[in-house]
């Protein structure tokens, strides 16, 4: 929580006095406590580098650091230890100063004179007596710089990853799910910044209010199209440094706006039937983002919120945050319940819904500009058993869905274990048996790319393009096209995928 997190910034020692720049030695301060807490580097940033007295451009700085080395630690570590007769000759705090300094040599192209001494300075700030050492170091990864990433990315596997930072492991489940040319593609915009997407809350209307407030404050924003479909209320803001200016913040701190992703915000427009749902179950609702877009959006479609919505999470104080927040956005939730997915009847007895909606734990392999520690904490034994709880909770939420009712999977993932897999083996259980799938979004699923092609102008919209397969949706079939082509540009949405499924009516009494 954010004063236990405060509470813990509290206790820490302050630096030595250091002649290292100020940006590198707040990026340092927020890697160590990115390692020591096993926290989300965005978070740390949001708390320490964010709410700092720095210059801007030193904030800047500092994020793309941490935000750098957090992606590529792995590789880092790999680079540090060919120079060092033991890795266990240098402390945890002494190793987050030299990733820091060898992500300049090796990532960011920085003058070796500059970064060699800076990642000195840095060393000083927290073990004089390692300062020798690491010179030595740093030096001699400035010397083999050149022979980064140690083969041909072209031919070799480990040395893609290695030019991607990227694990070998995982590398290699990209290139198989997706070929090499797509695996590519999302592994190098994954190291690019996230865009800046907000939605308009379609719980309290007033869009107008909302475009006149980014009017007045001058801040330009787009409406988005995903592969010509239109995200309501979807709005990319080009500087993100708007959310700061006093309107924007009125708009965000009176519901009338939230910040997410526009992948996230097609997914929750798009699962609803053309029919508005008497009743609907969340599962997995975290902090009611997707609730909070669901109800806005059931607004534009329908008229008015669904009623008897009811969310489900395994966190009490993600219950009770939710709680909070749909409050503050003027959102309908009557039964916000705290309970495993794994064992619905637990927590719903026999209850049936016209919709549920499984926002499914995943890798979040779509989401590494935001979240890029994911790619160093995760193994493959983590891909697996993400899909046989995906499978267990997709068999789970489906018995609690009426007939003729509507089923949604979604992840923010792109493995082919945890999304076509899992459909497939949906469908060809005994729990699937009288589901099919049908269109969601006018395609068979939602696949929304990571890396867009060139945008495109449609009246006056920018045009984010995101393509999934055909309408004869085979699960078999990986997501590859999703990436077709596509050169690794700034400004698409994250990489999720969604399917609709709807249930078989009953057969009246005295029919077979």
């Amino acid at each position: 929580t954010p004063k236990g997190y405060a509470g813990e910034l509290a206790g820490r020692k302050p630096p030595r006095k250091t002649k290292a720049s100020p940006a590198r030695t707040a990026a340092l301060d927020a890697l160590s406590q990115v390692r020591e807490r096993r926290a989300f580097a965005q978070d740390v940033i949001s708390h320490t580098i964010d709410t700092s007295h720095m210059k801007p451009e030193d904030r800047a700085f500092a994020t793309r650091l941490v935000l750098g080395v957090t992606s590529s630690w792995g590789i880092l570590d790999e680079v540090i230890n060919k120079f060092l007769d033991d890795p266990r000759d240098i402390s945890p705090s002494v190793r987050d100063a030299l990733r820091l300094s060898a992500y300049e040599i090796i990532f960011l192209g920085k003058h070796p004179h500059a970064a060699v001494d800076q990642g000195v300075e840095l060393v000083k700030s927290v073990a004089p007596p390692a300062a020798g050492l690491s010179n030595a170091v740093l030096r001699k990864i400035v010397a083999e710089r050149s022979e980064f990433p140690y083969g041909d990315p072209s031919t070799d596997i480990d040395a893609l990853a290695r030019a991607c930072a990227f694990p070998g492991w995982l590398a290699r489940v990209l290139v198989n799910d997706l070929g090499p040319e797509a695996a590519v593609n999302l592994m190098r915009a994954s190291n690019e910044q996230a865009p800046l997407f907000v939605a308009i809350n379609g719980a309290k209307g007033g869009e107008d209010i909302v475009r006149r407030g980014f009017e007045k404050a001058g801040e330009p924003v787009e409406p988005v199209c995903i592969d010509g479909v239109e995200v309501p209320g979807c709005l990319r803001v080009l500087d993100p440094r708007a959310l700061l200016l006093p309107e924007m913040k009125r708009l965000l701190g009176t519901g009338r706006i939230l910040v997410s992703d526009a992948a996230s915000q097609l997914v929750a427009a798009s699962i609803l039937p053309d029919e508005k749902p008497e009743s609907l179950l969340e599962i997995g609702a975290g902090r009611a983002t997707k609730t909070i877009l669901i109800q806005g959006d059931a607004v534009r479609k329908y008229g008015s919120q669904i009623e008897q919505y009811v969310t489900l999470d395994n966190k009490e104080f993600k219950t009770k945050l939710l709680t909070k927040r749909v409050k503050e956005f003027g959102v309908h939730v009557p039964e916000a319940l705290t309970g495993d997915a794994l064992d619905l009847a637990g927590a719903l007895g026999e209850r049936a819904f016209d919709m549920v909606f499984l926002d499914a734990p995943c890798s979040g392999l779509g989401t590494l500009r935001r979240h890029p520690e994911i790619r160093w904490r995760i193994g493959p034994a983590d891909i697996i058993s993400f899909a046989q709880n995906q499978l267990a909770m997709l068999k789970q939420a489906s018995a609690h869905v009426a007939p003729g009712g509507t089923l949604a999977y979604a992840t923010c993932t792109v493995t082919r274990a945890e999304d076509n897999a899992v459909v497939k083996a949906f469908l060809e259980s005994p729990e699937g048996s009288d589901f099919s799938l049908v269109p969601i979004a006018g395609a068979a699923c939602i696949s929304t790319q990571l890396v867009p092609e060139p945008p495109k102008e449609r009246a006056g919209k920018r045009v984010l393009t995101a393509t999934g397969p055909s309408q004869d949706f085979d699960p078999e079939i990986g997501n590859a096209n999703r990436f077709d082509d596509a050169m690794a540009l700034m400004g698409s949405p994250d990489a999720h995928f969604a399917v609709r499924f709807v249930r078989a009516e009953s057969e009246p009494a005295g029919q077979s």
